[in-house]
């Protein structure tokens, strides 16, 4: 099944624009064809051949504080740091 969006552009400066959708806000910069975004799910660049639906998107997300369990030791005795480094 589908989904609907809800979206909506408002031209603040020539190639500046406040973009308003229902999941939060957005800034987009730039000329015809290219677009640099700022908004609540990260940055984003884009760029393509206007009029013919070729395009180019790299996102950059937000991070969200996931805690990394590579490098988590500090529940390890001195004698279990030195079996993993003796590989036993």
């Amino acid at each position: 099944m589908g989904h609907i969006r809800f979206w909506k552009r408002f031209k603040i400066f020539p190639g500046v624009y406040l973009n308003i959708g229902k999941k939060g806000i957005s800034f987009s910069f730039g000329p015809r064809g290219a677009k640099y975004t700022v908004g609540t799910k990260g940055q984003r660049f884009s760029a393509g051949l206007p009029g013919t639906g070729l395009y180019y998107v790299e996102q950059k997300s937000k991070s969200k504080n996931k805690k990394s369990n590579t490098n988590n030791n500090s529940n390890l005795t001195d004698e279990d740091i030195l079996n993993q480094i003796n590989g036993k």
